[in-house]
C-alpha cells in the first residue's frame, strides 16, 4: 500500500530541538511560515502548533535539493530529514525556544501545496474578524489562537479531574429534548416522525441533572453545550459552554466550597496564580445599593451613594418629586473630575440615556463653591448633608440619577464601569471574585403582566419567605448565587424546590395554571413526588472564564468556530435554505418574509 510519508515519520515537534541535539538526524512536518534566499542559501521556518524550527537548504551540500527548496511558498505542508546544526556566531535567535540550533535538510516532501493565504499567519495581524472568520481555519493557525484552543483543552482536563477527584460522575443528559421556559428563545428542531411536534436543544440541562439527583446520582457534571436563539449582542454566542454540576444533600456552602475550589486549582494550573479564598460575599441588595449592578466589578470605588432623604423636600423639583413618587437620588463622586468638559458631561448623559435615564445632572466642586446649574436650588444644610456624605472635595465632579430604583442603578452602576475604564481605575491584571447571594425570587414583568423568576422557577425560596408567595411575590428571596468576577457573571446557581407542593406554589406565582405547568413540567412534578432529596448545583460560562484567562476581548477568540453577532457562521455560510424535499419530509412549509 502505497503512503505519501514513506518512510517519513515525524521525531520532533518545531518547538523541541535545543543545544543538546546538535549532531542528531531527524524528521520534521508542518507548514511553511515563511521561505528566505540568502545568497543561495534557502531558509525555511518550519510551523506545527508547538513552534518554529529553521531548516536550511544548502546549494553545495545538496542542488537538487535546493533547487526544489526554491518552489515552496508560504503554507505548503511539508516533511523534512535532516541533520541539527548549531546556528553560526551571530545568528543565534534568543526569542525562540529553537533559537540556538537549525535543520541542515538531505530530505523533502511536499505533502501538498497552498494558495496565498488571505492574510498572514501570525498574531499581529490588522484584518478585519468578518474575513478572519471567513477563513477560520487558516485563522486557527496563528499562535495565539492556537494558545487559546489548547488552554480551552487543559482547562477543561483541570476540571474534570478536580471534579472527579470530589466524587462526581461525568454524565450526559440529551440534546434533543422538549421546550420549557428558561427566559430566552429555544432552537426548535422539527420531528419527521412526529409531524406538527418539535425537540428543543437545551437552554442547560437543568431539569434532567435535577433528575439524575432523584435518582440517586449525587454528584454529576458535565462539560456541556448548550443553545439560546436570543438576540446577540457583541460577546454573546447562540451555543456556549457550561461547566454544569448538581449535589445532592447539601446548601449554599457545600456547593460554594466546591466551586471555589475549581477555580482556584483552574487558575493555579493555568496562570500559576493562587487565590484567596473563600471569595467575598455581597447580597444582591448590598450589590446594587453599592455598585448599580448585580454583576459588579469591585476593582475599583465610584461607588453609588443614596442621598434620597436629604433631597427629599429640596427645591429643585426634579430630586424631590422622584422621591415623593417613590423614586431615589444616587450620586457617584469622581473625584478629580472638576476638569470634565461640558462636551465631556453632555455625552455621559448619552451614555446614561441608553439605559432609559432621562437626564444627569451634576456638580463640579470648586475652591470658592459649587459650579452647576442645579446649584441654586440647595439649601446650606442640604449642601453640607450632601458633602459629608458623598465625601465632596474641591477638584471633585459629583454626577447624579434620579428616577425609579431600576433605571438609576442601571444607568449608575453601567456609567461607573465606564468611568472606572475611562479613567484608568481599573487594574487588568487584577482577577476580583465576589458571590452575590440572596436574589429576588420574583419579578412583575409590565409586559407579560404576569410575575416571572429571576433565574428560573426551580430555585428553592428561603424558608421564612414561603408565606409571602401569595401576599408579596416581589419579597420572597431565592438561594440562588452568582459568582462574579471582573464585573462579569461566570457562574450562577441555587438550591432547588425538592417538595412537589412548593413547586407547584411557585408555579402558580408565576401565574401558571394547574394545566399549564402539569402538561409542561408534569415529568418533573412526578419525579419530585417519587422522594426527592435536598439538592442544589452551579453552572459556570466556559468561554467566559476561558476569555479572562487568555486575556482575550471577546468570547470568540476561545471558541474554535463562533458565530457571528448576528448568529451566522461565515467559514460554512449557515444558516442555509432546506431543500424542498427536506421540508416535504418534515411537513413543513416556508412563508417568505420580505
Amino acid at each position: 500500500m502505497s503512503d505519501i510519508l514513506g518512510d517519513m515519520r515525524r521525531s520532533h515537534r518545531c518547538s523541541e530541538l535545543g543545544a543538546g541535539d546538535i549532531g542528531k538526524e531527524v524528521a520534521l512536518m508542518g507548514w511553511v511560515q515563511r521561505r528566505r534566499d540568502h545568497g543561495g542559501v534557502i531558509f525555511i521556518d518550519l510551523r506545527d502548533r508547538q513552534g518554529i524550527t529553521q531548516v536550511v537548504f544548502n546549494p553545495e551540500v545538496d542542488l537538487a535539493l535546493h533547487e526544489k527548496a526554491h518552489g515552496l511558498r508560504n503554507e505548503y505542508v511539508i516533511g523534512i530529514r535532516g541533520r541539527v546544526d548549531a546556528r553560526p556566531d551571530g545568528m543565534v535567535n534568543p526569542n525562540l525556544p529553537t533559537g540556538e540550533i537549525e535543520v541542515m535538510a538531505s530530505e523533502l516532501r511536499i505533502f501538498n501545496a497552498a494558495e496565498t493565504p488571505p492574510f498572514m499567519i501570525e498574531d499581529r495581524i490588522e484584518v478585519s474578524e468578518n474575513i478572519r472568520l471567513t477563513h477560520r481555519h487558516i485563522d486557527l493557525r496563528r499562535p495565539s489562537l492556537q494558545r487559546n484552543i489548547i488552554t480551552r483543552h487543559r482547562a477543561s482536563a483541570v476540571v474534570r479531574n478536580y471534579l472527579n477527584d470530589k466524587g462526581f460522575l461525568d454524565l450526559e443528559t440529551p440534546i434533543l429534548t422538549r421546550s420549557t421556559p428558561e427566559g430566552a428563545r429555544d432552537y426548535l428542531v422539527p420531528s419527521r416522525v412526529n409531524p406538527g411536534q418539535f425537540y428543543a436543544l437545551p437552554q442547560s440541562p437543568q431539569i434532567f441533572k435535577q433528575l439524575f439527583m432523584i435518582s440517586g446520582f449525587d454528584r454529576y457534571y458535565q462539560i456541556v453545550r448548550c443553545f439560546r436563539d436570543e438576540d446577540l449582542r457583541a460577546d454573546r454566542q447562540p451555543e456556549f459552554t457550561q461547566i454544569d454540576m448538581e449535589m445532592s444533600f447539601v446548601g449554599e456552602e457545600d456547593i460554594m466550597a466546591v466551586s471555589e475550589g475549581m477555580i482556584r486549582v483552574l487558575f493555579k494550573e493555568i496562570l500559576g496564580m493562587d487565590l484567596e479564598t473563600p471569595f467575598p460575599r455581597l447580597t444582591y441588595q448590598e450589590a446594587v445599593s453599592r455598585f448599580g449592578l448585580d454583576k459588579p466589578d469591585i476593582r475599583f470605588g465610584l461607588e453609588l451613594t443614596d442621598i434620597s432623604d436629604i433631597v427629599a423636600d429640596a427645591g429643585f423639583k426634579v430630586f424631590s418629586s422622584v422621591v415623593k413618587s417613590g423614586g431615589v437620588v444616587k450620586a457617584i463622586n469622581v473625584k478629580g473630575g472638576v476638569d470634565f468638559t461640558r462636551k465631556e458631561l453632555d455625552d455621559l448623559t448619552d451614555f446614561v440615556a441608553v439605559y432609559r435615564a432621562k437626564g444627569m445632572a451634576w456638580i463640579k466642586v470648586k475652591e470658592d463653591g459649587w459650579q452647576s446649574p442645579i446649584a441654586k436650588f440647595f439649601t446650606d444644610a442640604e449642601k453640607e448633608a450632601m458633602t459629608e456624605r458623598l465625601g465632596m472635595a474641591p477638584g471633585d465632579l459629583i454626577l447624579f440619577g434620579a428616577d425609579d430604583a431600576r433605571i438609576v442603578n442601571d444607568s449608575l452602576g453601567n456609567l461607573r464601569n465606564h468611568l472606572g475604564r475611562k479613567l484608568g481605575l481599573i487594574d487588568d491584571d487584577t482577577f476580583a471574585f465576589t458571590w452575590v447571594t440572596d436574589f429576588p425570587m420574583l419579578e412583575y414583568d409590565e409586559t407579560e403582566k404576569r410575575y416571572q423568576a429571576l433565574h428560573h422557577p426551580f430555585t428553592a425560596p428561603f424558608e421564612d419567605d414561603y408565606d409571602k408567595l401569595e401576599s408579596d411575590p416581589t419579597a420572597v428571596r431565592s438561594r440562588a448565587y452568582d459568582l462574579v468576577l471582573n464585573g462579569f457573571e461566570i457562574g450562577g446557581g441555587s438550591i432547588r424546590v425538592h417538595q412537589v407542593d412548593l413547586q407547584r406554589r411557585i408555579f402558580k406565582a408565576l401565574g401558571m395554571a394547574p394545566a399549564e405547568y402539569e402538561e409542561k413540567f408534569g415529568f418533573l412534578l412526578s419525579a419530585l413526588e417519587s422522594g426527592a432529596p435536598p439538592h442544589g448545583g452551579i453552572a459556570f460560562g466556559l468561554d467566559r472564564i476561558l476569555s479572562m484567562l487568555c486575556g482575550t476581548e471577546s468570547i470568540r477568540d476561545v471558541i474554535a468556530f463562533p458565530k457571528t453577532q448576528r448568529a451566522g457562521c461565515l467559514l460554512t455560510n449557515a444558516p442555509a435554505e432546506a431543500a424542498p424535499a427536506q421540508l416535504d419530509e418534515l411537513h413543513l412549509r416556508i412563508r417568505k418574509v420580505e
